[in-house]
């Protein structure tokens, strides 16, 4: 039997924070910033200041429509089209970035593949050495490694994905 919407909602979230917190463990002496793409309602944005409230945390988002507990400071974001923003960030930030978490697909998983497909070589280079992706959907990276789960995540609904070398 399939699980219903809300039970893959519930298993998406359960595992993000899972993720989430199991990541900001592995980092905690890492240097470096973390990377938020996808704002949405802000929900993981306001999770990670809370685990990691003395890290900078840029947020890349096309339109800033988050709750307003969640919204970051105008200096954190950088407002565009992942295409154009993600390489600003590499000339800016350079392979810096203890984590990056993301949170861009919709709905249809088929759709989602493309796009992971698609903006995965844009985020690898952004990813410092001993870095951590979490990702809602499968990457597909040629020089990070995918990682085991954290106690708590559902199989399927996170992805973590760290840079050895």
């Amino acid at each position: 039997m399939t699980q219903s919407r809300l039970d893959l909602f519930v298993d998406r979230m359960v595992s993000q924070r899972a993720c989430l917190d199991h990541a900001a463990r592995v980092i905690a002496d890492l240097p470096g910033p973390v990377f938020e793409l996808g704002l949405g309602n802000g929900r993981t944005y306001h999770h990670i200041r809370h685990i990691l409230p003395d890290r900078d945390t840029y947020v890349f988002e096309r339109a800033i429509a988050s709750h307003p507990d969640s919204t970051p400071p105008d200096e954190m974001v950088l407002l565009g089209d992942v295409y154009d923003t993600l390489p600003q960030a590499l000339e800016r930030f350079g392979p810096t970035a203890a984590l990056i978490h993301a949170d861009l697909g919709g709905h249809n998983r088929a759709k989602n593949d493309i796009f992971a497909r698609k903006i995965s070589p844009f985020v690898e280079p952004l990813l410092a050495v001993g870095g951590l992706m979490v990702a809602s959907d499968r990457m597909y990276f040629d020089g990070l490694v995918e990682q085991p789960l954290p106690d708590g995540a559902v199989e399927g609904r996170c992805f973590i994905y760290r840079r050895e070398v």
